[in-house]
This record gives C-alpha cells, sequence and structure tokens, in this order.
C-alpha cells in the first residue's frame, strides 16, 4: 500500500496524510485519528530509504520574491501558500531587493536547501539568461516571459506587458491627455519595466508622438519613490496625467501630487498598473492595469507541480489583463 492508497481509503489528501506520518502539526484531530487507524488496519509501513532520499535532496519548494515593497507579489505569495497548503511540498519564500541577483541567490539558497522547485516572482531577465543553465531542478518565472531564453526546465506565466502599458496609455490619449508624465523602474535592471516602457512607446508612436525623456522618472516599485518620482515631474513641466508602471508607484505619486498642492484627478491625472487591492480603498480610487494575482499564481504551482511530479517540460503562458476605470482619471475638456 502507498500513500497514494491511503488517501483513496481515508478520503484525505496525499499532503494531510504526509503531515500525519512525519508527525507534522496543522492537521486536525480527525483527520489523523481516521489517518492512523487505516494505518494500523492495512499495516502500511512509510518507505524510510525514500524518506532519506527526500531528505537528502530536499522536499519542498523555494519561492525567491525580487522587491519587498511589491503589493502584487504579496497577493501572488498568499495564494501561492493556499494551493501548497495542502500538498506534500512546505514552502520557503524569500525576499531579495528588486536590484539584488536574484538567480545567483537562488543558486546559493539551492545548495543549502536542495529544493525539488524554484518559483521566481519577478527578476532581471538577463540575469536569467546568463546562469539559469546552472540549475538541474524546475524553475517557473512569474510576471515574465522566460519563452526566449530556451531552457527546458524554466517555464514562464505572464502578462503581456508591452500590450498592457500600451493599454494604459492609449486610455489616457483616448480621455484627451497628451502632456503625460511616465515614473518607470529602472530599464537596464528589469525587463518588466524595459517591455512597459516600449509599450507607453508604441501608444505614443500610434498617435504621431513620440515619448520624450524628460517626461520619464525612474523609481523603484515602492510608495516612496513613486512620490518622490511625481514630485519631480511636475517641477520641471505641466503635465495632465501620469502613468506609474506599477500601483505602489501610483498611490505613492497620488499622495506626492497632493503635498504639491494638485488635486487628483481635478488636477492631474494618474493610472497605475497592477490591480492590487489598495487602489480600490485610496482616495480618489486609482485606475489601474489589473493583472490576475489568483490566476497567475495558480498557473505558475501547477506548472510546478507538473514539471517535478510528472517530469513536464518547460511551458509559457500569458495571463489576460483588464483595464479597471476608478477615479483618478478624468477625461479632459476638448480643446
Amino acid at each position: 500500500m502507498t500513500i497514494k492508497d491511503l488517501a483513496r481509503e481515508t478520503g484525505y489528501s496525499v499532503g494531510t496524510i504526509s503531515r500525519v506520518l512525519n508527525g507534522q502539526p496543522n492537521v486536525s484531530e480527525r483527520a489523523r485519528k481516521t489517518i492512523l487507524a487505516c494505518v494500523e488496519k492495512s499495516g502500511f509501513q512509510l518507505n524510510s530509504n525514500a524518506k532519506q532520499l527526500r531528505q537528502t535532496r530536499g522536499d519542498g519548494i523555494l519561492a525567491v520574491v525580487s522587491g519587498r515593497q511589491n503589493e502584487l507579489f504579496a497577493q501572488m505569495i498568499e495564494h501561492i501558500q493556499h494551493l501548497l497548503a495542502d500538498t506534500q511540498y512546505p514552502l520557503t519564500v524569500d525576499y531579495v531587493d528588486e536590484y539584488e541577483d536574484a538567480v545567483q541567490y537562488a543558486l546559493h539558497r539551492s545548495r543549502e536547501q536542495k529544493p525539488l522547485g524554484i518559483l521566481f516572482l519577478g527578476g532581471d531577465m538577463q540575469l536569467f539568461a546568463q546562469s539559469f543553465g546552472e540549475f538541474t531542478v524546475p524553475g517557473v518565472l512569474l510576471t515574465s516571459d522566460a519563452s526566449s531564453l530556451g531552457f527546458e526546465n524554466l517555464s514562464s506565466v505572464t502578462t503581456d506587458d508591452i500590450a498592457a502599458a500600451q493599454c494604459a496609455v492609449e486610455f489616457l490619449l483616448s480621455q484627451g491627455h497628451r502632456e503625460i508624465g511616465i515614473i518607470n523602474g529602472e530599464l537596464a535592471y528589469s525587463g518588466i519595466s524595459w517591455q512597459r516602457f516600449e509599450g507607453c512607446r508604441r501608444a505614443f508612436a500610434a498617435h504621431g508622438m513620440e515619448l520624450s525623456e524628460r517626461r520619464c522618472a525612474v523609481a523603484r516599485y515602492s510608495f516612496a519613490e513613486g512620490y518622490a518620482a511625481a514630485q519631480r515631474l511636475v517641477r520641471s513641466q505641466e503635465l495632465t496625467a501620469i502613468f506609474a508602471m506599477s500601483d505602489v508607484m501610483a498611490v505613492g505619486a497620488m499622495r506626492g501630487l497632493r503635498d504639491a498642492g494638485l488635486r487628483v484627478p481635478e488636477d492631474i491625472s494618474v493610472i497605475g498598473f497592477d490591480g492590487i487591492a489598495l487602489g480600490d480603498y485610496y482616495i480618489p480610487k486609482l485606475t489601474t492595469i489589473r493583472q490576475d494575482a489568483e490566476q497567475l499564481a495558480r498557473r505558475g504551482v501547477e506548472l510546478m507541480l507538473r514539471a517535478i511530479e510528472q517530469q513536464q517540460p518547460a511551458c509559457h503562458e500569458k495571463v489576460p489583463f483588464s483595464l479597471t476605470c476608478r477615479d483618478s482619471v478624468a477625461r479632459l475638456a476638448p480643446r
């Protein structure tokens, strides 16, 4: 009899049975008694050699999160924890600075922890291209497209960042805005920032306009840097709207604009990117490009489990985005 047989007999998941057999917590007393009774009745014995092998090579999944203030990633980690809670795979979550080499960090942690697989939330694509070939375990990159890298053990699930950023700027243009500022991440360090910047450029180009460098402000993906970037932009020029490449930047920007004596959206409009919950409770409610955090997390976990359990090859998927119109963008009267 195997653990899967016990699962069929008792009606409990493999993960729950594994926790009971290994004496781990987070199992109800009823489940524990039912499973142990079935073990005794069937004469089931845990294979100690197999258990020792799992301990030698590790039995969990490592998640490496780039950036400590990314609210979208926080939502995704919450979904990932829920999805893995009833499996046999414990989850370890590590955070690195958004400019830190997440791939080298994961390599270092892998030598210590020996995970069965690694989930990456964000990261610089150039660093994956340089170093991911050293990994022998499967990886899944969330929110960035790894299809061009060609690694057989690296899958990805992402939003189409170019199309989504283009949609954001197109919406501002459709509302009569032409003097638009951009708060963007460091293009040299982040593939996501570059793709969103490219989407902005395409939107302007489609209307016969150029994206001026003076209308762009580089910032980390944080409230404080969004705040400072917005104030730098409005000190140097007159703008009618700002597109911030994340909602945390956008919320910080709205506070920065308010402290600079400007009203949102009466004096200046703001649109963000991500669709985090905070945007629906801020005043004014934030217009944004919404990424589906739950679907990104779910597909990432599913691809990881298939790679671990079925040795499935790398797969690359795009999750749809949507424009969420709230209160932070005003339509300008025709001139």
